[in-house]
């Protein structure tokens, strides 16, 4: 009788383990997300090294320097504190825009792209952050979008031989205003070199990023980690919505957190945000990027 009653229970914990809600060791996997600074928001004063010292000792693992730099000196901080490059910044391309009227800026402008991809390179990093041109009244949309193009062409032959990928960023350029468009942006460009460097924060002031995310895929090389507020925006100007630490703006960060799984998005997330003017600064900034990460 006793062996038939163990045999019951067992049967109904069988039963019961499988009627729970099932949790796969994926779903409570961290994900693989490696946190870094752009170099322009670390407001730590002092040498390149113990700017890049300050972000250690905070949390980060990486750093975006800009492109045109002392390249040794960027060597030496890198080496120095164990930081690796997650990225550079092109230095040239909101002066010397890739679209201007100027043709003779817009070959400045392809040379620091060039340049920014051997420091790349030299550093380390696997992508350049590169705004794709800027439209105005000056410049014609349609006009911009052929220039772009254009000159970012001219720049994949030194991309593929470097093995440094070309990474858009979407700003307030008044350009490629949505993902379907920035798809077709890339699709013309016509080298899967060219991808996306995604910024999050850009995006609130007109859309919405796990939208962004969906549509351009793992056509996405790099994401910058960036707060916006939208209520800010609407009271007190469209500048003011950055006037936030991150976490407490208009993200939908759960949301945001999903769509860049669902996308199989892992590697570095790179924080443009305020708060690196000092250490606390600093480790709030990685404490809160830990906090995102979770959701």
């Amino acid at each position: 009788m006793s062996s038939r009653r163990t045999f019951f229970r067992q049967t109904l914990g069988v039963a019961a383990l499988s009627l729970a809600p099932h949790v796969s060791s994926a779903a409570v996997a961290p994900r693989k997300l490696r946190k870094a600074i752009m170099g322009g928001t670390l407001g730590i004063k002092g040498t390149l090294i113990e700017k890049y010292t300050a972000a250690k000792a905070a949390g980060y693992e990486g750093v975006e320097p800009a492109g045109g730099m002392n390249q040794q000196e960027v060597l030496d901080a890198l080496g120095v504190t164990g930081l690796e490059a997650a990225s550079v910044c092109c230095h040239t391309h909101w002066k010397q825009t890739l679209t201007h009227n100027d043709e003779s800026l817009r070959e400045e402008g392809l040379q620091g792209v060039l340049t920014t991809l051997r420091d790349a390179k030299a550093y380390g990093a696997g992508s350049i952050l590169v705004v794709p041109g800027v439209c105005n009244e000056e410049v014609p949309y349609d006009v911009a979008w052929e220039r772009s193009i254009t000159q970012l062409k001219k720049a994949v032959p030194l991309a593929k031989e470097l093995g440094v990928k070309i990474s858009i960023e979407n700003v307030w350029n008044n350009f490629i205003l949505s993902p379907l468009e920035a798809v077709r942006f890339l699709d013309e460009v016509g080298d899967p070199i060219v991808g996306w460097h995604f910024d999050i924060g850009n995006v609130l002031r007109y859309g919405w990023p796990e939208q962004w995310i969906k549509v351009l895929g793992p056509r996405i090389n790099r994401i910058h980690v960036k707060e916006y507020s939208t209520k800010k925006m609407k009271d007190e100007g469209v500048w003011k919505g950055f006037d936030c630490d991150l976490t407490e703006g208009d993200n939908n960060w759960p949301a945001i957190m999903k769509a860049l799984d669902d996308i199989g998005y892992t590697g570095w997330a790179i924080s443009e945000q305020r708060g690196g003017l000092n250490p606390n600064g600093l480790k709030m900034l990685t404490e809160r990027m830990d906090r995102i990460f979770a959701m």
